[in-house]
């Protein structure tokens, strides 16, 4: 399987494409969102680099159309580091992003971190990952999916980590930072407009499917903890709570 790169300036895509095959990586190339979406029909790739500013079809639908079929994971490459930029592009499905102008070497970690994380997920229940229940939720690894009584919840292997690592450390506070390198792998860097992101998407999706997003509760200025509900719909109370 190769990474599937979709960027319109053709410079900086020859770049990219050098930099992985350089890497040991096979690599295919597009110009538009409609070649690139032609090239992941065709090629399942196990990772796609995503520019979201793209002629025919914008990197935002992109992203959209391939979440709807598969759960490869995507960065998306962005000119703009703006939060509402971001947020959009992690609402749209993508799993991760990087801000132009970045180097090849930073360019590869993530890449790097990214397939880590893939092939971790798809080896959950032989790393000894453990299905955890928390008051009226439990997360199942073999799945990868949340279920309350009756209804479940597909999770995508990002949202599994973030609320894996919640639930194991129930009532803990755990920093951005700390999130960052568990979730992400990427010590020494916390991005919290990725993790807000993220925390953001897996509260939607809990409440759409599950009936509430208030397992995942903020400390504001720190981090995040896990609030178990019970089934006669008492909360316990965290730690520390932020709004």
């Amino acid at each position: 399987m190769a990474v599937l790169v979709i960027e319109d300036d053709v410079e900086l895509l020859d770049i990219l494409c050098f930099a992985l095959r350089r890497d040991g990586h096979d690599v295919i190339g597009a110009h538009d969102g409609e070649a690139g979406l032609r090239l992941f029909k065709g090629n399942e790739p196990q990772l796609v680099l995503l520019d979201l500013n793209l002629p025919k079809l914008s990197g935002w639908e992109v992203c959209k159309q391939i979440r709807r079929e598969s759960t490869t994971p995507v960065i998306m490459l962005t000119a703009n580091a703006s939060e509402r930029d971001v947020i959009n592009g992690l609402d749209a499905g993508a799993d991760d992003y990087i801000t132009k102008p970045f180097s090849p070497s930073q360019l590869l970690a993530r890449v790097r971190a990214v397939l880590r994380r893939r092939a971790e997920a798809a080896d959950q229940p032989r790393q000894g990952w453990q299905t955890i229940t928390a008051g009226d939720l439990t997360l199942d690894p073999g799945w990868r999916s949340a279920h309350r009584g009756t209804e479940s919840v597909q999770l995508t292997p990002t949202e599994f980590k973030l609320l894996y690592e919640l639930m194991l450390h129930e009532r803990q506070v755990l920093t951005h930072q700390t999130l960052t390198d568990r979730v992400w792998g990427y010590e020494g860097v916390s991005d919290s407009s990725l993790l807000k992101g993220h925390v953001r998407n897996l509260r939607r999706k809990l409440q759409e499917h599950l009936g509430s997003a208030d397992y995942i509760r903020t400390v504001v200025g720190v981090g995040y903890t896990f609030q178990r509900h019970q089934s006669n719909g008492v909360q316990s109370q965290p730690a520390m709570t932020g709004v």
